[in-house]
């Protein structure tokens, strides 16, 4: 008979601009957050944590982008996936998603917590360019798992949500450098650069000073621009503005890179 772990099990499948897919289980639950690449694709990338599609239980949906929901439909009517989002995020996918079995159809409302299996879930609004965008907090026997990308800015209320988790996945999208000298049309760059765009490394690494705490263990830096931004960039900004604050960057916590195509390791919480 297997032993039973307690807590969490995470693995980035893919983060970036072209499909963002989160893998997180517990003793009881396999659940992904987005699947914003082909069914094969996500087959891929499951099958380098030996895990499979036919383990899942469900889908948490954060908002309606097509590098988060691609997948979504033919995962859910393949493999008789649950989909939870709320009622905006649902009416605005569903062209992009195709039909869903109502029974596998949920509702998951900003601003609520809900329990999956044995894993405690919260969801909060961000400042996005979607309809009602929302990302979560996962909790288990006292850990916490934080996704928060997609954001334009992080408010007093989100950091209050979301402060000392065990681990994050925080968005490092831009470069401004690179964003404001790059091929891009002004216009989509002021989208990028607003309130309801995305953090460029610097505001990633200034929001992540207030949040971490002495649980932090893991920040994995994520919704990288494969056009405005670099890894190493990314890693080397949020670092020294880290250390810069007198934050143990290493050594009371690590940061670690995601990647479009290949899956962070497995870890647990």
């Amino acid at each position: 008979m297997a032993m039973q772990t307690e807590g969490l099990r995470v693995s980035i499948l893919a983060s970036g601009s072209s499909g963002n897919i989160t893998y997180i289980e517990s003793d009881k639950k396999k659940l992904l957050v987005d699947c914003g690449l082909s069914g094969k694709k996500t087959t891929a990338l499951l099958s380098q944590i030996n895990r499979t599609p036919q383990e899942l239980d469900g889908i948490l949906i954060t908002h309606e982008h097509r590098d988060h929901v691609h997948g979504v439909g033919v995962m859910a009517r393949k493999y008789n996936l649950d989909i939870y989002a709320n009622e905006q995020t649902w009416q605005a996918m569903s062209p992009i998603i195709g039909n869903i079995k109502t029974e596998q159809k949920h509702l998951f409302e900003m601003g609520k917590t809900m329990t999956i299996g044995d894993i405690d879930i919260e969801s909060f609004g961000v400042s996005h360019d979607a309809i009602a965008p929302q990302f979560y907090s996962f909790h288990k026997d006292s850990k916490s798992f934080v996704m928060l990308t997609d954001t334009g800015y992080v408010s007093d209320r989100m950091r209050g949500i979301v402060s000392n988790a065990d681990a994050y996945l925080f968005e490092s999208n831009h470069d401004l450098d690179m964003l404001r000298m790059g091929r891009y049309p002004w216009s989509l760059k002021q989208r990028i650069l607003g309130d309801k765009g995305h953090l460029s490394n610097e505001d990633g690494a200034l929001a992540l000073n207030d949040i971490i705490g002495d649980s932090t263990k893991r920040i994995y830096l994520g919704h990288l621009s494969k056009d405005n931004n670099m890894k190493e960039i990314a890693y080397s900004t949020v670092e020294s503005i880290l250390r810069e604050k007198g934050k143990g960057v290493g050594e009371a916590f690590k940061l670690y890179d995601t990647d479009p195509d290949e899956a962070s390791l497995l870890f647990s919480l």
